[in-house]
C-alpha cells in the first residue's frame, strides 16, 4: 500500500479493550486513522465513534469488514468469535490484528492462518507482553545468551477481581488468561517448543460456581524440548491489584520481569511501608498496548511479516488445550509438533 496516505483501520468490538484500541488508533498513532467502528450491540459503535470523532459507526460487522476503503481490521470481540472474523477479514483482503486468543480450537486456528496466507495479508495477534519494555529486554538478553541456557521459567497472571462469575465461559482461565503466559514462556525460551503439559485447577475464589464449570485458580507445568521446565499460574482475584510477573533462571544467571507498583514511589511511615498497586491491565501495559498496534501498522505499511503471528497464537493455544485435557484426564499430556513452522 502507499505510505503517503494514513492507514485506514476499522475496529470491531467496543468493549473495554476495544475502546482502548480505538482510542489508540484515533489519537496515539501518527499516520493511522480510525475510519470505522462496528459492534452489533445497538448504539455501542455510535457512542464510541462520536467520542473519538470516527466518521463511520455501524452495527453491521460484515459491512465494515468488506468496506473497500479500509486497509486493515482490528478485532476486539468475544474470544469465540475471533477465528471466524479473522477468516472473513482475510477473505476481504484486509490486514488483520486480532486480540488473543485468535481461536479456541486448533482447527479454527488452522483455518484462520490458512485464510490469511491465501489472501497474502498480515495477521498479528495481541500478545502484548512481548511489547512491554521489561519482557522485551528479557527476551533479547536470553536470545543473546546473557543467562546461558534457560532451565526454569515462571509466568503468572493475577486479575484484581472476578466481577461476575456467571459470565465467565468454561476454560476461560486457560484460553483467555493463561494464554498470555503460555506465549510469554515460549517467547522467553527462544527456539524451544512445548512438548508436555500438566495442569491443576480449582474454584478457590468462587467455589459456589465450580459446578457451573468455573475454574478461577490454576497452575500449569510445561516441559520444553530443550529440557527447560516452566510453570504458569493464574488467579481471578488478587486483592492488591493486577499482578503480572515473569522469571527465567538459566545456566549463567537469572532475569525477573514485572512490577505490581503503579510507580516506583514507596511510602515509609509509622505503620510500615506501602506502595500504590496497579489496578488494571491498561495501566500496567498501556505503552505495550500502544506499541503492538504501532508495530502492526508498520508491518502493513512496509510489507514485513508481523512480529507476533498466527502460528504463535496456535502454539500458545496448543498448550492451553493440552492443559484443559490434563485437567480432564488428571495426567500429563503430550503436545504434537505444530503443523505450521
Amino acid at each position: 500500500m502507499s505510505t503517503q496516505q494514513p492507514l485506514a483501520v476499522g475496529l470491531v468490538g467496543t468493549g473495554r479493550m476495544g475502546s482502548f484500541h480505538a482510542e489508540t488508533l484515533a489519537r496515539r498513532l501518527p499516520g493511522v486513522r480510525l475510519a470505522a467502528v462496528a459492534d452489533p450491540a445497538p448504539g455501542a459503535a455510535q457512542r464510541l465513534g462520536d467520542r473519538l470523532g470516527c466518521p463511520r459507526a455501524t452495527t453491521d460487522v460484515d459491512e465494515l469488514i468488506n468496506d473497500p476503503q479500509l486497509d486493515a481490521v482490528v478485532i476486539v470481540t468475544p474470544a469465540r468469535t475471533h477465528a471466524g472474523l479473522v477468516e472473513a477479514a482475510a477473505l476481504a483482503g484486509k490486514a488483520v490484528y486480532c486480540e488473543k486468543p485468535m481461536a479456541v480450537t486448533l482447527a479454527e486456528a488452522d483455518r484462520a492462518i490458512e485464510a490469511a496466507g491465501k489472501a497474502g495479508v498480515p495477521l498479528q495477534v495481541g500478545f502484548n507482553r512481548r511489547y512491554d519494555t521489561g519482557f522485551r529486554a528479557a527476551h533479547d538478553k536470553i536470545a543473546a545468551g546473557a543467562i546461558g541456557t534457560p532451565q526454569l521459567l515462571r509466568s503468572l497472571t493475577r486479575d484484581p477481581k472476578l466481577a461476575d462469575p456467571a459470565r465467565v465461559p468454561p476454560w476461560t482461565i486457560f484460553l483467555e488468561t493463561l494464554i498470555h503466559d503460555f506465549d510469554t514462556l515460549r517467547h522467553l525460551n527462544p527456539g524451544a517448543a512445548a512438548v508436555e503439559v500438566f495442569a491443576m485447577a480449582d474454584a478457590l475464589v468462587r467455589p459456589d460456581f465450580k459446578d457451573r464449570g468455573l475454574l478461577d485458580t490454576a497452575v500449569v507445568t510445561i516441559r520444553f524440548d530443550n529440557g527447560a521446565i516452566a510453570t504458569a499460574e493464574a488467579s481471578f482475584q488478587a486483592v492488591y491489584g493486577y499482578d503480572v510477573r515473569g522469571e527465567v533462571f538459566g545456566s549463567a544467571g537469572m532475569l525477573t520481569m514485572g512490577d505490581i507498583r503503579r510507580t516506583h514511589l514507596t511510602t515509609y511511615g509509622p505503620d510500615g511501608t506501602s506502595a500504590e498497586c496497579v489496578a488494571y491491565d491498561q495501566d500496567l501495559f498501556h505503552d505495550a498496548y500502544v506499541a503492538e498496534l504501532a508495530d502492526f501498522a508498520d508491518s502493513v505499511r512496509t510489507g514485513r511479516p508481523p512480529a507476533v503471528t498466527g502460528e504463535d497464537a496456535r502454539a500458545a493455544l496448543s498448550i492451553a488445550l493440552a492443559a484443559i485435557e490434563s485437567i480432564t484426564s488428571g495426567g500429563p499430556v503430550r503436545i504434537d509438533r505444530p503443523r505450521h513452522p
